[in-house]
């Protein structure tokens, strides 16, 4: 149906698509998933015969793109990612002026334009101004457009950008009605869309084609194993490891290793294993802060490509979940003192904690010491260029001084 081989844009040097190649049969459901400016554009306006490549050939329906553009755009049913609509217009009229151009007989044109309406559900709305229609009915306009020369393979840019929820999920409706008939290639940078309406995903990066399959494979083959979290009090990290690892259907047990006073583990088996995992921190005293299945998901993959990830690595935490953590520990890990694993928890809310030097302190309400003039300076920008004369450096501090507390 859709045949592409080593095909190559560039602009100015830049390669936006670097020699990618793939093959999709008729009747098939592909989503095109990557980053902003990942190549996503580009490809399908080259398939479309929008825009020429520097590189390359491409065919569709047997017709190739570059010397049979005319046969190929009578079978394609393009929507851009901005739909282009003339908001003067009504919908009836927009879809006249569309089926003009793409050479439906006077006699046709009627029957296409209501047919079109009602596939997309806004027969109601005919002679509604495009300039006051909702941005969620205008993308159905744009849809009907792309349906009216009754094409064989369907082209989607972006269908829900800039929609709300509740006008996404109906344009995904809509778009899952249309690929029972239609071979549909769809575009997005939003994982729930393409997960939701494709069956083979297609993941480009950089301009090349990273990943290709169905959801299902792409996690199987790429993601992190299915795992029990376990966040808990656990007073011998050495003894969980070997009591976690001795239960049935385990694979590893990784320790993730402290925040505040809960260690985290990762129990890896193919089954949920929490009735399992919870019952062992039920005999053994644990204090669990949490106990939850987790499984791989198409989100780990797009981010392993997205930010070039090596297999095991996983993404550095964000500076509000770093602070999070930081909060979690309090006063503990402000004071610099270590939390003793046996401490427990009084009802007045104090921890026992083991000092540098192996001394006992006792409270984790009592305030951590201001920072004195000796301690680490901060720099102060000051832009306004009539403060201490026009001819200063903005890009130099102003002044340097002692941090204070907020």
């Amino acid at each position: 149906m859709i045949s592409v081989t080593n095909l190559t844009r560039r602009f100015s040097g830049f390669r936006a698509v670097d020699g990618i190649s793939f093959e999709i049969e008729r009747g098939e459901v592909v989503g095109f998933l990557g980053v902003n400016g990942a190549g996503k554009t580009t490809t399908l306006r080259m398939l479309t015969g929008y825009l020429p490549a520097t590189s390359g050939a491409i065919s569709v329906c047997g017709f190739d793109v570059l010397r049979q553009s005319l046969e190929v755009r009578r079978r394609i049913g393009y929507l851009p990612e901005s739909v282009p609509l003339y908001r003067e217009h009504r919908v009836s009229e927009m879809l006249g002026f569309q089926a003009r151009l793409h050479g439906i007989a006077r006699g046709d044109r009627k029957a296409r334009i209501a047919s079109a309406l009602e596939r997309v559900g806004i027969t109601d709305r005919s002679e509604h101004l495009i300039g006051k229609l909702s941005k969620g009915l205008r993308q159905r306009v744009g849809i009907a457009m792309a349906l009216l020369p009754e094409p064989e393979v369907l082209i989607l840019d972006e269908p829900t950008s800039g929609l709300d929820p509740l006008q996404r999920i109906e344009v995904r409706g809509l778009i899952s009605e249309l690929a029972q008939e239609h071979t549909v290639i769809f575009s997005s940078h939003i994982l729930p869309e393409v997960e939701a309406v494709c069956p083979r995903v297609l993941i480009i990066h950089k301009g090349r084609i990273a990943a290709d399959g169905s959801p299902e494979e792409l996690v199987r083959q790429g993601g992190s194993a299915n795992h029990v979290r376990l966040e808990a009090v656990v007073p011998d990290a050495e003894e969980a490891l070997r009591l976690l690892g001795s239960l049935p259907g385990v694979s590893t047990v990784k320790d993730c290793g402290r925040e505040g006073i809960h260690r985290t583990f990762e129990v890896a088996c193919e089954e949920d294993l929490r009735e399992d995992v919870g019952a062992v921190a039920a005999m053994r005293g644990w204090a669990l802060r949490e106990l939850s299945w987790r499984q791989p998901s198409l989100e780990q993959i797009f981010s392993r490509v997205a930010f070039e990830l090596e297999d095991g690595q996983e993404l550095a935490p964000s500076p509000a979940a770093t602070a999070g953590q930081a909060a979690n520990a309090g006063a503990v890990q402000a004071s610099g003192l270590e939390l003793s694993a046996s401490a427990p928890l009084s009802g007045a809310g104090t921890i026992e904690v083991q000092g540098p030097g192996g001394s006992s302190a006792a409270s984790a309400n009592k305030p951590p010491a201001k920072p004195t003039d000796a301690g680490p300076k901060r720099a102060v920008f000051n832009l306004n260029p009539f403060d201490m004369g026009a001819n200063r450096d903005l890009g130099a501090p102003k002044d340097a001084g002692p941090r204070e507390d907020s």
